[in-house]
């Protein structure tokens, strides 16, 4: 008994680190597929913020048909702490907080619509990668890996496919054979990381070697894992959670809005949708408030 306890005096220093842990995973939920997951690529920024590595994208995996998930998530912080969660509009289902916010845009009032605004949705995809290069952690080179990106760098890819100019010709990225590896070129742009320099390279297959592009295809990660059911909190767990981020308001006060910090939510989530996208973002409200 006397060495239970005395193990218990010396580990409280560790019992209390593991308590903070816990008490932060439930004020501040992440997304359901973890920072941690080895099997994704990221990456690595120097002191300035700048990176650069080079990657191919890789074909829908055996037995999918899309080369990538795409993810809608919230992150912002309110009264009651951060709401983070990925949002149920992913796969096609009713979310509390895409309904909150089709209720403050609908409200007409100037100051309800820019509370909607910082808690717009915010845009991830997952495709699977081969790491063509990558000085700062040359053992990736070689590997296959899952990478998180956001609407930035879809839109490159999707430039490729649907080229802007007439002396140029389409390009699908995804492709082993007709693709094109992708210099990833990342700088530090008024706190953000800026991907405006990246660019896709002439197309060119990933390998000459076909039993090499067969068993690179063949060793790709699964993507529609990130877009099951499972991987989304129910409605009425993320109301719970929205009610508490906002104080417990559970409806929008119209004549006086519920205030929203607007700061960068603490995690990998994805490029937040900037004023850029606004259009995106006025008929994804008026297609809610249609519903």
């Amino acid at each position: 008994m006397a060495n239970s306890f005395a193990s218990l005096k010396k580990s409280r220093s560790n019992d209390l680190q593991k308590l903070q842990s816990e008490v932060e995973k439930i004020n501040n939920p992440q997304n359901n597929f973890s920072r941690e997951d080895d099997r994704f690529w990221k990456a690595e920024l120097d002191k300035s913020g700048n990176g650069y590595a080079v990657i191919r994208f890789l074909p829908p995996p055996n037995g999918e048909e899309m080369a990538w998930a795409k993810i809608f998530n919230h992150g912002f912080q309110g009264p009651g702490g951060w709401y983070i969660e990925n949002s149920l509009t992913t796969i096609g289902q009713k979310d509390p907080l895409a309904e909150y916010n089709s209720t403050l845009w609908n409200s007409g009032i100037e100051a309800n619509k820019e509370i909607a605004r910082k808690q717009k949705r915010r845009l991830t995809y997952i495709s699977n990668i081969f790491v063509v290069e990558d000085k700062a952690n040359p053992q990736n080179e070689g590997k296959n890996f899952l990478f998180r990106y956001g609407k930035k760098i879809f839109d490159k890819v999707s430039s490729m496919a649907n080229p802007e100019f007439e002396d140029e010709s389409p390009v699908d990225v995804f492709n082993f054979w007709d693709g094109a590896n992708f210099k990833l070129k990342i700088r530090k742009v008024d706190g953000f990381s800026n991907y405006d320099k990246s660019e896709f390279v002439t197309p060119a297959p990933l390998f000459e070697d076909e039993a090499k592009l067969e068993e690179t295809w063949n060793s790709q990660y699964s993507l529609t894992e990130f877009v099951g059911e499972d991987k989304f909190k129910s409605y009425d767990e993320l109301k719970s959670r929205l009610d508490i981020v906002l104080g417990n308001v559970p409806t929008p006060a119209m004549t006086a809005p519920t205030t929203v910090e607007s700061v960068k939510a603490p995690f990998d989530g994805g490029e937040p949708i900037t004023s850029s996208s606004e259009e995106e973002n006025l008929d994804y409200f008026k297609k809610l408030a249609e519903a």
